[in-house]
């Protein structure tokens, strides 16, 4: 606990190393339980040094998850809006995310997930870098998730990713020429 608060301090030189798995996600459900950060806008994410990460987010971001947690549900399991995931980069929350049954049998509804599901996906917003999509797509696939895709709202296009790289469909029998309308 007393890493945790020299973490959350504002003096820097009380940062010594970034924080492990382990105390990104007790400090994460810290936050979840924190009424504090009850009515912050947008999602809260946290790099490894337990610094806040916050993404606000367009309606029309809202709308492309909300449809894709629609075109999921074909696949039974479990759909998720905004799935938190401790890796290796610190915690990053899919803006879409879908996991079967065995992965919730084995992980139920921990906060966050210390394995990724099966599937993440990242809608893309206008702040978003390619920096920052690349360290996400390797964080999720390394952390367990069969896929990783990335959803391009401007340019109205998909990009999906497994382990061995881009591949140019998904392993996953979803239909997606309703998605963006």
């Amino acid at each position: 606990m007393q890493r945790k608060i020299a973490r959350m301090s504002p003096r820097p030189e009380l940062i010594e190393a970034p924080l492990s798995r382990d105390e990104l996600g007790a400090l994460y459900r810290s936050l979840c339980d924190d009424p504090l950060y009850a009515n912050i806008p947008g999602k809260i994410e946290l790099d490894t040094w337990g610094r806040l990460l916050m993404s606000p987010a367009s309606n029309y971001h809202a709308a492309l998850q909300s449809r894709l947690i629609q075109l999921l549900g074909v696949l039974g399991g479990q759909v998720f809006v905004e799935c938190s995931v401790v890796t290796a980069s610190g915690v990053f929350v899919a803006d879409a995310a879908w996991a079967s049954a065995e992965f919730i049998q084995a992980h139920g509804f921990e906060t966050p997930y210390t394995a990724a599901p099966e599937l993440c996906i990242a809608v893309v917003s206008p702040s978003n870098s390619v920096k920052e999509l690349y360290e996400k797509r390797t964080a999720y696939l390394c952390a367990g998730a069969r896929e990783m895709w990335i959803v391009y709202p401007e340019s109205k296009r998909l990009e999906f990713y497994a382990s061995r790289g881009r591949v140019e469909a998904s392993a996953f029998p979803v239909e997606l020429s309703t998605l963006f309308g």
